[in-house]
């Protein structure tokens, strides 16, 4: 059965969660680091759903506008 795919939603609350945690004091050295490595995961998968998502609405406007400027 394939995995769910995450949601940008999800990866921001799992994000969220994290930077609570640092700031919170609540992680030993070796969880920091396993934790700061998901979080860059985490980034970068939100960072390609935004931009993914603003080639997309600039490829609608751009066709609704007849591709004018």
């Amino acid at each position: 059965m394939a995995a769910k795919k995450e949601t940008y939603t999800e990866a921001m609350k799992k994000l969220e969660a994290i930077v609570a945690k640092i700031e919170g004091g609540e992680l030993d050295i070796d969880q920091l680091g396993d934790n700061l490595k998901e979080a860059q995961k985490l980034i970068k998968f939100c960072k390609d759903k935004l931009y993914k998502a603003d080639e997309e609405i600039r490829k609608m406007l751009d066709d609704s506008h007849g591709g004018e400027e």
